[in-house]
């Protein structure tokens, strides 16, 4: 395998950052669509949502493949209509990361909005706030801790995806290669360096984001405990 440990990097970045911003948009408006309204069988569609979390990747990865494929549903869409093969391209990688990273950010925020007291959203719609505008200066900004727990989560689990990854986009080197790939294809091929330089990175990038998450939510709770003296 060759010594270029970079592009791997580089490229599980950039994965991760795309899934990590579709991740953000799409768990917040399910997480506050899940806690606003009640239908039924919302408790099943709350087990779908977080299925993801507690099956294999390889069983998330062959459903997308099989969704994603030329005679899958949405392959065939995107081929009839966009002209695109998503299959074994990075962005099949981002697509895995962050289906497979969501139920961290929706669980992680679902849990901060139940423990938001209902009583000062109500406060705001009696004062004539819409829905929005509740949502972005009273809701968000007090499940804001939960939220950025939810990011920092998500992120780290989509730069360490690997199964469902592998199953979709491959490990062409230069293309589709993530690092926890690359990882998998140097030990196999036995260049321990370059795993171990990868290995590595992923460590302090983990270190980093454990860190930063615990002094964040250390902080936060500081601040609660000082308001309530007051």
């Amino acid at each position: 395998m060759s010594a270029d440990w970079v592009t791997p990097m580089l490229l599980s970045m950039r994965v991760a950052a795309v899934a990590t911003v579709a991740v953000a948009c799409v768990a917040t408006l399910v997480a506050w669509a899940m806690r606003r309204f009640s239908f039924v069988g919302k408790a099943a569609v709350d087990t779908l949502l977080t299925l993801p979390m507690v099956v294999p990747p390889t069983v998330t990865g062959f459903v997308l493949l099989v969704l994603l494929g030329r005679n899958g549903p949405v392959g065939r869409f995107l081929q009839a209509c966009l002209g695109v093969q998503v299959l074994f391209t990075w962005w099949a990688a981002a697509i895995a990361s962050a289906v497979v990273a969501f139920p961290l950010m929706y669980g992680t925020l679902k849990a901060g909005l139940d423990s938001i007291d209902e009583s000062l959203e109500k406060a705001g719609r009696t004062l004539g706030a819409s829905e929005a505008k509740v949502f972005f200066t009273i809701t968000l900004p007090l499940a804001w801790p939960s939220f950025v727990a939810g990011l920092l989560l998500t992120f780290m689990r989509a730069l360490g995806e690997f199964g469902a990854t592998l199953m979709v986009a491959g490990s062409i080197p230069g293309r589709t290669q993530t690092m926890p790939t690359a990882i998998y294809v140097a030990t196999e091929s036995g260049d321990m360096h370059t795993a171990g330089l990868l290995v590595g990175v992923m460590l302090v990038f983990g270190f980093a984001a454990t860190y930063v998450s615990r002094m964040w939510s250390e902080r936060q709770l500081g601040r609660f405990r000082r308001a309530r003296r007051r």
